[in-house]
């Protein structure tokens, strides 16, 4: 039989272990938190993406129905007070509140001061005053929450 070989016991310092341990538990815990923090911020992120996408795909639809409108806001300016003419200016009227569902504003521009960001100037009446004010609306303009789809075409008085 052979004998083993007795190993000498090693001395252990379980006060420095746990110290280590408790640091590689700190690492650790400190990593969860930012890989939690990343996570949420690619969540909101992706969120964020998907509403911008959204609102971009609204816009450009309704850029594409903003036509239609000024014909029918055209056919009601020559329209007579027959039923065919209320029919459509009810027409009209809901077309508006669908939009009015989805976000979309008109620009208020008659009596207005004028505003570039929001408005075509395409004549300037000259006036006694330094104020630029809207005196006529030519085209509607129309706006998406904050995102301008198509600027008012107007008449500026000086007043």
């Amino acid at each position: 039989m052979t004998k083993k070989k007795e190993q000498p016991k090693k001395d252990i310092d379980y006060k420095k272990e746990a110290e280590e341990l408790a640091a590689e538990n700190a690492q650790l815990n400190e990593s969860l938190l930012r890989e939690r923090a990343d996570a949420e911020n690619v969540r909101k992120r992706a969120e964020q993406q998907k509403a911008q996408l959204a609102n971009y795909f609204k816009g450009s639809a309704v850029k594409e129905l903003l036509p239609i409108i000024d014909n029918f806001e055209r056919a009601m300016q020559q329209a007579d007070t027959s039923e065919f003419a209320k029919g459509v200016s009810g027409i009209h009227k809901q077309f508006l509140q669908a939009l009015e569902k989805i976000g979309v504003s008109r620009i208020k521009t008659v009596g207005e001061h004028f505003d570039p960001n929001t408005m075509e100037a395409v004549t300037m009446e000259e006036g006694d005053g330094k104020e630029e004010i809207v005196s006529e609306e030519l085209q509607s303009g129309y706006m998406l929450g904050d995102e301008l789809l198509r600027p008012a075409m107007v008449r500026v008085k000086s007043q």
